[in-house]
């Protein structure tokens, strides 16, 4: 008789729309898109500070943050996330990104520790490939 099979572990994602931005269609799609293929996502809604990012990520014991910024406060509010997560001793959480984002900052948020942005245009396919890839690390 074999053991039974134990299923796999779903991966947790929390996706947060972090500042004043109020646009959220681009975070929905990519929700939606991650949960069909199998995630379990939580989504914070509208106007989360970094602390609510962090906390929230904290309490559902999350995989992956994906925040999406297009007010142009990316270089505030991914470094202040970054910090936070590293305080709380959550470097295995997957910080990624997405908006609108200048490609000369994409480089400065990722010494900072956001993983990877993915910006207008990205498929909801290469997110979830992503995920997937960085998730099994």
């Amino acid at each position: 008789m074999s053991a039974p099979k134990t299923k796999a572990k779903k991966i947790r994602v929390l996706m947060a729309k972090a500042g004043l931005d109020g646009h959220d269609r681009g975070v929905k799609v990519v929700a939606r898109a991650l949960r069909d293929a199998g995630m379990e996502v939580i989504y914070t809604g509208l106007h989360n500070t970094p602390e609510q990012v962090v906390r929230a990520a904290l309490q559902e014991d999350v995989d992956v943050i994906g925040v999406s910024i297009l007010s142009g406060a990316h270089m505030t509010l991914f470094p202040r996330i970054a910090k936070l997560l590293k305080e709380q001793k959550m470097d295995d959480v997957i910080l990624m990104g997405g908006g609108i984002i200048p490609e000369e900052d994409k480089e400065e948020l990722k010494k900072l520790g956001v993983r990877e942005i993915f910006g207008p245009g990205a498929s909801t396919q290469e997110i979830i490939e992503f995920i997937r890839k960085e998730a099994q690390k």
